[in-house]
């Protein structure tokens, strides 16, 4: 592909992503007014967060193998227009039922948008590249991640929480024809949808995740929790099975015999429970507990979530020199550190600075 194309892959996948990520965080310093506005609860609160993860979730691999299917391109334009919709939808909603629905249709567009992301940027960029292309990748996602909470803040502060969605409508607009003008079609070797594979994941990936969601409100013994655990790992247990034997698998079971992919996956794994979970948690504590402003909430969260935006782009271009293992074990035991000291030193009377 030529630079220019390569430059156009980069722009738009980046800025469809950062719209999806954006929306994971901005919510949460807007959670205190939404509450107080559509009359909610904390319960509420946890669901307008959680709604949006949850389909997230449970449709990564769906959204992934819909593009191996049917086109990259295609499906990757109908995840924006899904998540430019919901966002207006959210955006009109007047109680938290709603919102929350719309939160979930928001997050059944960003799985279409995440995966295909990768896909698309791998189809464009030479191997040997490709650490700096998604590195810069990162860098924009960091962005958003970064100024998720301030922007939601700001907005909600100065002019309304409605508006935090409304910002991705235009985006979405100004999207879809770009992506379909400037990018290539592609689609994967195995163009066979795995409906039986998809099943599995997808309603094992629901149980597990809305088991974990749960736990707090019902008790991590709960029965509908364990239920939860038990019958969402039986489901992941039979997709596995299902793969390792299946003609046309959507996940090829062979990748995890690798230790080093096995190995990032868990990382990873680990890493997004630790971040926004403590980044709901941190937003909600700067609020309630400490009397912050939606907007000064922000502005305490930028140190932290700025972090990904300035360090990503670096960590791209080291790990095509000298390898990801040493830069990613860093950056885990960097995060579990910090993670472990707002555990420590976390008190309501606690100063700022």
């Amino acid at each position: 592909m030529s630079r220019a194309g390569i430059v156009w892959t980069l722009i738009l996948t980046s800025a469809a992503t950062f719209m999806a990520a954006l929306d994971n965080l901005v919510v949460t310093t807007a959670l205190p007014v939404i509450r107080e506005d559509l009359d909610g609860n904390l319960a509420d609160l946890e669901w307008i967060v959680n709604g949006y993860t949850l389909p997230f979730a449970c449709l990564l691999l769906l959204g992934a193998a819909l593009g191996d299917r049917f086109g990259r391109r295609r499906v990757f334009i109908g995840g924006i227009a899904l998540f430019t919709a919901a966002s207006a939808w959210a955006a009109l909603s007047t109680s938290t039922d709603s919102l929350i629905a719309a939160r979930a249709a928001q997050g059944a567009g960003a799985a279409a948008l995440l995966p295909l992301s990768f896909t698309l940027i791998s189809a464009a960029v030479p191997a040997n590249r490709r650490g700096m292309a998604f590195g810069i990748w990162g860098a924009v996602n960091g962005l958003a991640v970064a100024n998720g909470p301030l922007v939601g803040g700001s907005i909600t502060e100065n002019i309304s929480w409605h508006w935090i969605f409304w910002l991705n409508v235009p985006i979405g607009i100004v999207l879809i024809p770009l992506v379909r003008a400037r990018l290539a079609e592609s689609r994967g070797p195995n163009n066979r949808l795995d409906l039986i594979g998809t099943a599995l994941a997808s309603a094992g990936l629901f149980g597990v995740v809305m088991a974990i969601v749960r736990g707090n409100e019902h008790g991590w013994t709960s029965g509908t929790v364990l239920a939860g655990f038990i019958l969402g790992g039986a489901l992941l247990v039979a997709f596995v099975r299902w793969e390792l034997y299946t003609a046309a698998p959507m996940v090829p079971m062979r990748l995890f015999r690798s230790r080093t992919f096995s190995a990032i996956n868990v990382a990873g794994l680990l890493m997004f429970l630790g971040a926004f979970g403590s980044i709901f948690l941190l937003t909600q504590f700067l609020q309630f507990i400490q009397g912050y402003s939606p907007q000064e909430a922000g502005l305490r969260m930028l140190p932290w979530t700025a972090m990904p935006m300035i360090v990503a782009p670096l960590a791209g271009a080291l790990s095509d020199r000298i390898g990801g293992r040493l830069i990613v074990l860093s950056g885990f035991l960097t995060m579990a550190a910090g993670l472990g000291w707002f555990a420590v030193v976390a008190e309501p009377d606690v100063s700022y600075l």
